[in-house]
């Protein structure tokens, strides 16, 4: 199966069913008018390093552990673009997922994202979010009538709420290679009130696959991905980003992002520092324990010193 063809896997599922692919390297072009592959070089792995190193990849260091948040939907959609019909800047996604202790590529593992579109609404929960109109994600318990005022921030802590809709846009699972890479297309996310701009990522293991799926296993490595002031900084100029009012929480600010460069999830990005519209390739290898269960479902990291106090894990 090459890169331009669309898997027939592309589907609705209702549980954890990932349908079985091919192994190997997942070509994707076409990013902003530049192509990009998914190689070795894009997990930016390499070998083990000694020392203090937040800007590089340590094979034998684990990946910040933070909760799952409230908007986590399980294996809703197998497939690699979960951009939908959702405005905003091109974003290609290369994840490395690597055994933190034996620095081997963890292959055939399955890897979800999930992120809230260009102006703070995340799909599933449209109801809870600004619909649009660039105004903050809500906060509380999920609306049981018609809403009668303006959201005002994201729900508190880590707890499950169930999706209130249909939609499934900026979602998506997918399997690992054999170098235990995986891809995926997307957009630059957006920010509401409380949080900073992030990805949340999800890696399952142990699971058996079958012609028909991969059921069982659990899940290895619950985290979140971040950016850069300097992208945000540079995509908040971009439409639909400039729409959204909401007020915006910095990476230093941030409550759940740990302050440990690429430990805590920091992605590397490249784009063309003069127009960010055409595209951003981000990438990050993942040190995971895969015979550890870490669901996301604990209680959420303590806030550095520098973050103030503000609404968490979403």
């Amino acid at each position: 199966m090459t890169g331009s063809q669309k898997p027939h896997s592309e589907q609705d599922l209702s549980r954890r069913k990932v349908v079985v692919v091919a192994a190997g390297g997942v070509a994707v072009a076409g990013l902003g008018g530049t192509a990009f592959a998914a190689s070795a070089a894009d997990g930016r792995g390499g070998p083990a390093r000694t020392g203090a190193d937040t800007d590089g990849e340590v094979c034998y260091r684990l990946t910040s552990e933070t909760v799952e948040g409230p908007y986590y939907i399980d294996a809703d959609k197998i497939r690699r673009d979960v951009t939908e019909d959702r405005e905003g800047i091109p974003l290609l996604l290369g994840l490395k997922v690597i055994d933190s202790d034996t620095c081997k590529p963890v292959r055939d593992a399955a890897v979800d994202i999930w992120h809230c579109d260009a102006v703070g609404v995340y799909s599933g929960y449209e109801d809870q979010g600004n619909g649009g109109g660039g105004g903050p994600a809500p906060t509380g318990e999920p609306p049981t009538g018609a809403p009668t005022g303006a959201p005002t921030g994201a729900p508190p802590g880590g707890g499950h709420q169930e999706p209130t809709d249909d939609s499934r846009y900026l979602r998506g699972t997918w399997r690992t290679d054999r170098h235990g890479q995986v891809t995926f297309r997307t957009v630059f996310p957006g920010w509401y009130r409380g949080r900073c701009v992030h990805i949340h990522v999800k890696v399952h293991v142990d699971g058996e696959w079958t012609d028909a799926g991969y059921e069982g296993g659990h899940a290895c490595h619950t985290g979140q991905f971040f950016f850069d002031e300097e992208s945000v900084l540079a995509s908040a100029v971009v439409e639909p980003y400039a729409s959204n009012a909401a007020e915006r929480t910095t990476l230093t600010e941030d409550t759940i992002y740990d302050q440990s460069g690429t430990r805590g999830g920091l992605l590397k990005l490249r784009y063309d520092k003069r127009d960010i519209a055409r595209g951003v390739h981000g990438s990050i290898t993942v040190g995971v324990d895969p015979e550890a269960t870490e669901d996301g479902q604990g209680a959420p990291p303590q806030p550095s010193a520098s973050a103030s106090p503000s609404v968490s894990g979403s």
